[in-house]
């Protein structure tokens, strides 16, 4: 059974890199979200394994849906990715229920290990 992935990013280049990547690896890509708002409709609706969530976006932070997702699914597992190496950052997501932060750019073999370790 493929893994099931929702990826949230508002930029369309790393969408289409983290599709390809995924894709490759045999994860199913479900849906995509280019913002908060649409990741939390999209998960409601799709209900993933896994969704990669970019911290800064437009109309509704990373974070803000995440914490919005948990309250949709308490066992749902966010991962989040980021541009920003802050530890502030990182601790804000941890906190708002992220079980992993990944800093990008990230190496392909490295975000798939991470993601297969968060499923199995």
């Amino acid at each position: 059974m493929s893994i099931r992935v929702l990826i949230v990013d508002d930029a369309p280049f790393i969408r289409e890199v983290l599709r390809g990547s995924l894709q490759s690896a045999n994860f199913e890509v479900v849906g995509e979200a280019q913002n908060g708002t649409d990741a939390v409709r999209l998960f409601s609706e799709l209900h993933p394994d896994l969704v990669l969530m970019d911290i800064i976006m437009p109309k509704m932070s990373g974070i803000d849906a995440t914490k919005e997702i948990l309250q949709i699914d308490p066992s749902a597992k966010v991962v989040a990715c980021s541009t920003v190496d802050d530890e502030q950052m990182m601790n804000r997501a941890i906190e708002a229920g992220c079980v992993k932060y990944i800093t990008k750019p990230f190496e392909k073999n490295v975000l798939i290990n991470t993601l297969k370790q968060l499923v199995e």
